[in-house]
């Protein structure tokens, strides 16, 4: 694996951004009778960190030692100057980007991470829900070379009058020349995002993305809801065929590189031909053939898990990190697998996040995986980068 620590490339992380606030729970009862309406509970110190992907991905990227800019909109109230200064504190520069506008409140997240349980979120979108295609600075993104975007389900703008405002962005994004990638968040089902209709904003979208790194879990709710009902039941399985149905689409819609992180299941890589790739823009890989027509999918390192806030976001970094400095697909997505698993070591999204060259000599000390097994026709592990190459890998026709 090549260890260079030095990236030429820079990018910038738009979209949402809010002050997360994480209060330690000092009960380890079951969640049904703990929180109860009129009981009181003791809880300790209260965590505080700006989260949303412009926080979690943009600042895990600079810790990587990427030449970052973040841009987000918070308001002018007590959240907003703490959102701001937490930004400030990790690198003079990151923080030019970020609008502050007078008359709307910060976005906030109160997260409860419970015991041998999945988080439990309460969300404020604040000055996220205004957030639209004027907000961005294309100035800037003609002089860098990525533009990463995320969580438009949690901004209201972006998702109104079917994705218009989401569509005009990353269609001037692509104009630039950059390199585009989105992110997803889960909407809210029995909300305005959640009857958004997702499909027909990803098919007018996605022809302006390069990168799609969605969650499993989104895309499956957004687009596949019969699917996610009976996964979430345990009616039906997450399959390397169904998998591959989904990327295939996605693939068809328009965009380049579909990553899917899928929580414990690891992360699932899929890209298109090189004649695609090579419309990617300024951050594509110099060698296009190795990225060209791949299938893979990656288990997660073993770790003892302390909170999972921005694991997903991490990953992502991770993966971006490693594709501006021009590595392979297999190292790229092992590195993603290797920066979210240390994310997952903290409460917050950051403070387990290692820098680039403690994260790539854990993983060449042998850190070891979880196991992954697949036992589907196809597929064949490969034991020297410990992971699973599909069908439609092109290193295996």
């Amino acid at each position: 694996m090549d260890t260079s620590s030095v990236s030429t490339k820079s990018c910038v992380v738009a979209g949402h951004i809010c002050l997360d606030i994480i209060p330690t729970l000092l009960s380890e009862g079951d969640f049904s009778s703990t929180f109860q309406p009129g009981r009181l509970l003791e809880a300790g110190a209260a965590v505080m960190a700006t989260g949303g992907a412009v926080s979690n991905t943009g600042l895990t990227l600079h810790k990587l030692g990427i030449d970052t800019r973040l841009m987000g909109k918070i308001g002018q109230d007590l959240f907003g100057q703490a959102i701001f200064d937490r930004v400030k504190e990790s690198g003079d520069d990151l923080a030019d980007g970020m609008k502050q506008v007078s008359g709307e409140a910060s976005s906030y997240t109160i997260i409860l991470s419970l015991p041998n349980a999945d988080r439990m979120f309460f969300h404020c979108p604040g000055a996220n829900d205004t957030f639209d295609a004027a907000d961005v600075d294309y100035d800037l993104l003609k002089q860098v070379d990525l533009f990463h975007f995320g969580y438009p389900p949690l901004m209201k703008r972006l998702y109104q009058n079917d994705g218009a405002e989401l569509v005009s962005m990353f269609k001037q994004a692509k104009a630039t020349g950059v390199t585009t990638s989105l992110d997803m968040a889960m909407p809210d089902p029995n909300g305005p995002s959640g009857q958004a209709n997702w499909s027909t904003i990803l098919n007018v979208v996605l022809p302006y993305v390069d990168l799609f790194v969605p969650s499993l879990e989104e895309i499956l709710l957004i687009l596949y809801p019969d699917t996610f009902v009976d996964v979430k039941s345990g009616a039906a399985q997450i399959t390397p065929a169904l998998l591959s149905d989904i990327t295939r689409d996605l693939l068809d819609m328009g965009v380049k590189v579909v990553l899917l992180k899928a929580g414990e299941l690891g992360l699932y890589l899929r890209t298109a031909d090189e004649a695609t790739l090579s419309k990617m823009g300024r951050a594509q890989p110099d060698n296009l053939a190795r990225w060209a027509n791949r299938e893979f999918w990656v288990p997660v390192f073993q770790t003892t898990p302390v909170g999972t806030t921005g694991a997903g976001d991490s990953a992502i970094a991770g993966f971006l990190a490693a594709l501006l400095r021009n590595m392979s697909p297999t190292e790229a997505i092992t590195i993603a697998s290797a920066v979210g698993a240390c994310n997952v070591e903290a409460t917050d999204a950051l403070s387990g996040v290692r820098s680039w060259d403690e994260t790539l000599a854990r993983i060449e000390a042998g850190w070891p995986r979880q196991t992954l097994e697949i036992d589907t026709p196809g597929w064949h592990f490969d034991a020297n980068r410990q992971l699973w190459l599909g069908p439609n890998d092109a290193t295996l026709r």
